[in-house]
């Protein structure tokens, strides 16, 4: 003999089936809710963001030399290359100035364990909305140091833009996104 009321097969079903409806139901709204509210802005209202990226490998520290027939001869056969050419690399110093204020200006180190890959570079600065000159500025070579890859753009910023400036290595030129 049983004690208790035993609930039919199918009504019990019919209510685990509904429960479980309304709690998907509230987690969907939920992650409704907080996927649009509160509204996320990146910036002030009167401010745009300036996003500087670069990853660029600067010129080699040292010229290749030739080696001496006697150095090559002293050397194993599968290690006589006729040039040495050093593998580190010089650092990449970059400068950003928005109307005739630095914005950023550094020396980035060479990655890699024998510093011999590119230097790289983020940041992002909140700049006011309005009508600017942008200067870049980028020099890559310790043996030439008055060598430097230079642009000037006009930049027009509207409330919340973002505005990506970059340098291309194989062209050598500053990009603007």
């Amino acid at each position: 003999m049983t004690s208790g009321v035993q609930k039919s097969g199918s009504a019990g079903r019919v209510g685990q089936w509904l429960g479980q409806a309304v709690a998907y139901a509230l987690f969907m709204g939920c992650v409704g809710y907080f996927a649009t509210s509160p509204a996320y802005q990146h910036t002030a209202p009167d401010q745009a963001m300036l996003k500087l990226t670069i990853s660029h490998p600067g010129q080699s520290r040292e010229a290749c030399r030739e080696r001496s027939a006697e150095e090559l001869a002293g050397m194993p056969p599968n290690m006589r290359a006729p040039m040495d050419c050093p593998r580190e690399r010089s650092p990449v110093t970059v400068e950003l100035r928005l109307d005739d204020q630095q914005l950023f200006n550094a020396a980035l180190a060479p990655s890699g364990l024998h510093s011999d890959g590119p230097a790289s570079l983020y940041r992002r600065f909140s700049v006011p909305v309005g009508t600017h000159q942008l200067l870049m500025r980028l020099n890559d070579s310790v043996r030439e140091p008055q060598l430097w890859h230079e642009a000037r753009r006009q930049l027009d910023l509207k409330p919340g833009q973002i505005v990506v400036v970059d340098f291309d290595s194989p062209s050598r030129e500053f990009l603007i996104h």
